[in-house]
Protein backbone atom coordinates (compact mmCIF):
# COMPACT_ATOMS: atom_id res chain seq x y z
CA UNK A 1 0.00 0.00 0.00
CA UNK A 2 1.58 3.69 -1.14
CA UNK A 3 1.82 5.92 1.78
CA UNK A 4 -0.05 9.07 2.23
CA UNK A 5 0.58 11.96 -0.14
CA UNK A 6 2.54 14.77 1.21
CA UNK A 7 -0.40 17.31 1.66
CA UNK A 8 -2.15 14.59 3.79
CA UNK A 9 0.97 13.93 6.54
CA UNK A 10 -1.80 15.23 8.63
CA UNK A 11 -4.49 13.84 7.56
CA UNK A 12 -6.26 12.50 10.63
CA UNK A 13 -6.07 14.81 12.98
CA UNK A 14 -7.16 17.58 10.11
CA UNK A 15 -10.16 15.80 9.20
CA UNK A 16 -11.15 15.48 12.99
CA UNK A 17 -10.26 18.81 13.54
CA UNK A 18 -12.31 20.53 10.78
CA UNK A 19 -14.89 17.95 8.99
CA UNK A 20 -17.95 17.63 10.04
CA UNK A 21 -18.60 20.82 11.79
CA UNK A 22 -21.47 22.42 10.14
CA UNK A 23 -21.37 25.74 11.54
CA UNK A 24 -19.35 26.72 8.97
CA UNK A 25 -22.34 27.30 6.80
CA UNK A 26 -25.72 28.46 8.34
CA UNK A 27 -27.35 25.94 5.69
CA UNK A 28 -25.58 23.26 3.63
CA UNK A 29 -27.62 20.87 0.97
CA UNK A 30 -26.04 18.20 -1.15
CA UNK A 31 -27.20 15.56 -3.52
CA UNK A 32 -25.64 12.75 -5.09
CA UNK A 33 -27.30 10.33 -7.39
CA UNK A 34 -26.10 7.50 -10.00
CA UNK A 35 -27.48 6.79 -13.38
CA UNK A 36 -27.99 3.29 -14.80
CA UNK A 37 -24.96 3.83 -16.88
CA UNK A 38 -22.63 4.83 -14.13
CA UNK A 39 -22.94 8.55 -14.44
CA UNK A 40 -23.08 10.15 -11.10
CA UNK A 41 -24.63 13.77 -10.58
CA UNK A 42 -23.65 16.00 -7.44
CA UNK A 43 -25.59 19.00 -7.11
CA UNK A 44 -24.23 21.35 -3.98
CA UNK A 45 -25.76 24.38 -2.33
CA UNK A 46 -24.58 26.42 0.84
CA UNK A 47 -24.48 29.88 2.09
CA UNK A 48 -21.19 31.92 2.57
CA UNK A 49 -20.04 34.26 4.89
CA UNK A 50 -21.67 37.07 2.73
CA UNK A 51 -24.97 35.31 3.13
CA UNK A 52 -25.00 34.57 -0.83
CA UNK A 53 -25.60 31.21 -1.55
CA UNK A 54 -23.00 29.03 -3.68
CA UNK A 55 -24.04 26.08 -5.76
CA UNK A 56 -22.76 23.63 -8.19
CA UNK A 57 -23.56 20.78 -10.45
CA UNK A 58 -21.00 18.13 -11.25
CA UNK A 59 -21.49 14.94 -13.64
CA UNK A 60 -18.68 12.57 -13.68
CA UNK A 61 -18.21 9.09 -15.87
CA UNK A 62 -15.66 6.41 -15.32
CA UNK A 63 -14.86 3.95 -17.71
CA UNK A 64 -12.97 1.52 -15.85
CA UNK A 65 -11.70 -0.78 -18.56
CA UNK A 66 -9.77 1.75 -19.63
CA UNK A 67 -9.00 3.76 -16.12
CA UNK A 68 -10.45 7.34 -18.25
CA UNK A 69 -12.57 9.27 -15.88
CA UNK A 70 -14.40 12.69 -16.55
CA UNK A 71 -15.76 15.41 -14.94
CA UNK A 72 -17.41 18.64 -15.74
CA UNK A 73 -18.89 20.84 -13.45
CA UNK A 74 -20.62 23.95 -13.54
CA UNK A 75 -21.29 26.29 -10.31
CA UNK A 76 -23.62 29.83 -10.06
CA UNK A 77 -20.47 31.83 -10.11
CA UNK A 78 -20.52 30.30 -14.26
CA UNK A 79 -17.48 28.84 -13.83
CA UNK A 80 -17.17 25.66 -16.62
CA UNK A 81 -14.93 22.93 -15.11
CA UNK A 82 -13.81 19.79 -16.73
CA UNK A 83 -11.14 17.03 -15.61
CA UNK A 84 -10.00 14.58 -17.78
CA UNK A 85 -8.11 11.45 -15.74
CA UNK A 86 -6.21 8.28 -16.94
CA UNK A 87 -5.28 5.65 -14.78
CA UNK A 88 -2.22 3.36 -15.73
CA UNK A 89 -0.46 5.81 -17.36
CA UNK A 90 2.82 4.77 -19.58
CA UNK A 91 3.31 2.61 -16.36
CA UNK A 92 1.54 0.63 -13.13
CA UNK A 93 1.00 3.64 -11.06
CA UNK A 94 0.60 6.08 -12.62
CA UNK A 95 -2.19 8.89 -13.41
CA UNK A 96 -2.39 12.20 -15.28
CA UNK A 97 -4.93 14.62 -15.02
CA UNK A 98 -5.98 17.60 -16.98
CA UNK A 99 -8.03 20.09 -14.73
CA UNK A 100 -9.35 23.01 -16.62
CA UNK A 101 -11.50 25.86 -15.31
CA UNK A 102 -13.28 28.76 -17.88
CA UNK A 103 -15.29 32.06 -16.86
CA UNK A 104 -17.05 33.24 -20.10
CA UNK A 105 -15.22 35.94 -21.02
CA UNK A 106 -13.28 35.93 -17.94
CA UNK A 107 -10.70 34.20 -16.24
CA UNK A 108 -9.26 30.88 -17.25
CA UNK A 109 -6.74 28.36 -15.56
CA UNK A 110 -5.15 24.84 -16.97
CA UNK A 111 -3.72 22.65 -14.51
CA UNK A 112 -1.73 19.46 -15.87
CA UNK A 113 -0.58 16.98 -13.27
CA UNK A 114 0.54 13.56 -12.55
CA UNK A 115 0.36 11.02 -9.96
CA UNK A 116 3.11 8.06 -9.22
CA UNK A 117 2.19 5.59 -6.54
CA UNK A 118 4.02 1.96 -5.19
CA UNK A 119 4.48 0.69 -2.27
CA UNK A 120 6.60 2.55 -0.17
CA UNK A 121 6.25 5.78 -3.01
CA UNK A 122 3.93 8.80 -3.65
CA UNK A 123 4.90 11.23 -5.71
CA UNK A 124 3.36 13.93 -7.35
CA UNK A 125 4.41 17.01 -9.99
CA UNK A 126 1.40 19.40 -10.77
CA UNK A 127 2.04 22.48 -13.81
CA UNK A 128 0.13 25.29 -13.74
CA UNK A 129 0.12 26.06 -17.75
CA UNK A 130 -1.31 29.68 -17.87
CA UNK A 131 0.42 31.12 -14.74
CA UNK A 132 4.11 31.33 -14.45
CA UNK A 133 4.21 28.41 -15.77
CA UNK A 134 4.58 27.17 -12.18
CA UNK A 135 5.55 23.52 -11.85
CA UNK A 136 5.16 21.86 -7.91
CA UNK A 137 6.50 18.60 -7.21
CA UNK A 138 6.18 16.42 -3.96
CA UNK A 139 7.24 13.18 -2.57
CA UNK A 140 6.79 11.53 0.47
CA UNK A 141 8.54 7.77 1.30
CA UNK A 142 7.79 4.97 4.02
CA UNK A 143 9.23 2.39 6.09
CA UNK A 144 7.74 0.19 8.97
CA UNK A 145 5.59 3.41 9.99
CA UNK A 146 7.53 6.07 9.30
CA UNK A 147 7.17 8.51 6.43
CA UNK A 148 9.12 11.84 5.48
CA UNK A 149 8.50 13.68 2.55
CA UNK A 150 8.86 17.38 1.05
CA UNK A 151 7.40 19.83 -1.47
CA UNK A 152 9.11 22.26 -4.14
CA UNK A 153 7.49 24.78 -6.10
CA UNK A 154 9.24 26.01 -8.96
CA UNK A 155 8.47 29.21 -11.42
CA UNK A 156 9.62 27.86 -14.52
CA UNK A 157 9.40 31.66 -16.55
CA UNK A 158 12.15 33.30 -13.85
CA UNK A 159 13.38 30.15 -13.31
CA UNK A 160 13.45 30.86 -9.48
CA UNK A 161 12.54 28.30 -6.35
CA UNK A 162 9.02 30.01 -5.16
CA UNK A 163 8.60 27.78 -1.74
CA UNK A 164 9.66 24.50 -0.88
CA UNK A 165 8.47 22.98 2.81
CA UNK A 166 9.44 19.26 4.65
CA UNK A 167 7.19 17.31 6.95
CA UNK A 168 7.90 13.65 8.87
CA UNK A 169 4.75 11.20 10.29
CA UNK A 170 4.82 7.94 12.11
CA UNK A 171 1.26 6.30 11.86
CA UNK A 172 -0.01 2.89 13.12
CA UNK A 173 -3.84 1.89 12.85
CA UNK A 174 -5.04 3.56 15.43
CA UNK A 175 -3.10 6.42 16.03
CA UNK A 176 -0.68 8.93 14.32
CA UNK A 177 1.97 11.89 14.43
CA UNK A 178 3.27 14.59 12.13
CA UNK A 179 4.82 17.79 11.72
CA UNK A 180 5.78 20.47 8.87
CA UNK A 181 7.78 22.95 8.09
CA UNK A 182 6.08 25.04 5.62
CA UNK A 183 5.98 28.00 3.60
CA UNK A 184 10.09 28.31 3.33
CA UNK A 185 10.15 26.24 6.62
CA UNK A 186 8.84 29.76 8.37
CA UNK A 187 5.54 27.98 9.73
CA UNK A 188 5.56 25.15 11.51
CA UNK A 189 2.83 22.12 12.23
CA UNK A 190 2.46 19.73 14.84
CA UNK A 191 -0.28 17.11 15.35
CA UNK A 192 -1.06 13.62 17.05
CA UNK A 193 -4.28 11.47 16.34
CA UNK A 194 -5.35 8.70 18.66
CA UNK A 195 -8.44 6.43 17.95
CA UNK A 196 -8.64 5.56 21.59
CA UNK A 197 -11.23 2.71 21.13
CA UNK A 198 -14.16 1.75 18.72
CA UNK A 199 -16.20 4.57 20.05
CA UNK A 200 -13.62 7.87 21.06
CA UNK A 201 -11.02 9.42 19.01
CA UNK A 202 -9.02 12.72 19.56
CA UNK A 203 -6.33 14.49 17.95
CA UNK A 204 -4.66 18.18 18.13
CA UNK A 205 -2.56 20.26 16.42
CA UNK A 206 -0.18 23.37 17.07
CA UNK A 207 0.71 26.31 14.78
CA UNK A 208 3.87 28.63 14.84
CA UNK A 209 4.63 31.48 12.45
CA UNK A 210 7.84 32.15 13.03
CA UNK A 211 7.51 35.26 10.37
CA UNK A 212 4.41 36.77 12.37
CA UNK A 213 4.18 36.36 15.85
CA UNK A 214 6.05 34.18 18.63
CA UNK A 215 2.77 32.25 19.64
CA UNK A 216 2.01 28.85 19.20
CA UNK A 217 -1.49 28.26 18.24
CA UNK A 218 -3.00 25.33 19.65
CA UNK A 219 -6.84 22.77 18.64
CA UNK A 220 -7.94 19.73 20.06
CA UNK A 221 -10.92 17.95 18.90
CA UNK A 222 -12.70 14.47 19.92
CA UNK A 223 -15.49 12.72 18.78
CA UNK A 224 -17.56 9.82 20.06
CA UNK A 225 -19.88 7.40 17.96
CA UNK A 226 -23.03 7.13 19.59
CA UNK A 227 -23.54 4.06 17.58
CA UNK A 228 -23.34 3.41 14.07
CA UNK A 229 -25.42 5.96 12.26
CA UNK A 230 -24.79 8.62 14.57
CA UNK A 231 -21.62 10.46 16.48
CA UNK A 232 -21.06 14.17 18.02
CA UNK A 233 -17.86 15.99 17.79
CA UNK A 234 -16.20 19.06 20.02
CA UNK A 235 -13.40 21.11 19.62
CA UNK A 236 -11.75 24.09 20.93
CA UNK A 237 -8.76 26.62 20.21
CA UNK A 238 -6.45 28.70 22.52
CA UNK A 239 -8.44 31.59 20.35
CA UNK A 240 -11.28 30.97 22.46
CA UNK A 241 -13.18 29.46 19.58
CA UNK A 242 -15.43 26.27 20.90
CA UNK A 243 -17.34 23.98 18.31
CA UNK A 244 -19.95 21.11 18.25
CA UNK A 245 -21.60 19.22 16.39
CA UNK A 246 -23.98 16.19 15.81
CA UNK A 247 -24.37 13.65 12.95
CA UNK A 248 -27.10 11.47 12.22
CA UNK A 249 -27.70 9.20 9.23
CA UNK A 250 -31.77 9.32 9.29
CA UNK A 251 -32.08 6.46 6.61
CA UNK A 252 -29.58 5.03 4.34
CA UNK A 253 -28.98 7.76 1.68
CA UNK A 254 -29.91 10.42 4.27
CA UNK A 255 -27.62 12.31 6.50
CA UNK A 256 -28.25 15.29 9.03
CA UNK A 257 -26.16 17.70 10.52
CA UNK A 258 -26.02 20.17 13.18
CA UNK A 259 -23.52 22.87 14.66
CA UNK A 260 -22.69 25.09 16.56
CA UNK A 261 -19.73 27.34 17.55
CA UNK A 262 -19.19 29.91 20.34
CA UNK A 263 -16.39 32.37 20.87
CA UNK A 264 -15.80 31.99 24.86
CA UNK A 265 -14.00 35.37 25.24
CA UNK A 266 -16.65 37.19 23.68
CA UNK A 267 -19.90 35.53 25.14
CA UNK A 268 -21.75 38.74 24.94
CA UNK A 269 -21.10 39.54 21.28
CA UNK A 270 -23.04 38.52 18.53
CA UNK A 271 -20.02 36.16 16.78
CA UNK A 272 -21.76 33.02 17.74
CA UNK A 273 -22.69 30.58 14.90
CA UNK A 274 -25.28 27.66 13.86
CA UNK A 275 -25.51 26.03 10.93
CA UNK A 276 -27.13 22.41 9.58
CA UNK A 277 -26.70 20.55 6.38
CA UNK A 278 -28.38 17.91 4.73
CA UNK A 279 -27.07 15.31 2.66
CA UNK A 280 -28.58 12.91 0.12
CA UNK A 281 -27.31 9.57 -1.65
CA UNK A 282 -28.98 7.47 -4.13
Amino acid sequence: MAPVAYSDLQKSAHDLLNKDFYHQSTAAVDVKTIAPNGVSFTVKGKTAKDDSIAASVEAKYVDKPTGLTLTQSWNNANVLGTKIELSELLTPGLKGELDTSVVPNGARSAKLNFFYQQSAVNSRLFFDLLKGPIATADLVVAHDGFTAGAELGYDIASAKVNKYSLGVGYGTFNYALAATASSNLTVFNAAYYHKVSPLVEVGAKTTWDSVKSNKVNVEFATKYALDTSAFVKAKIADSGLTALSYSQELRPGVKLGLGASFDALKLAEPVHKLGFSLSFTA
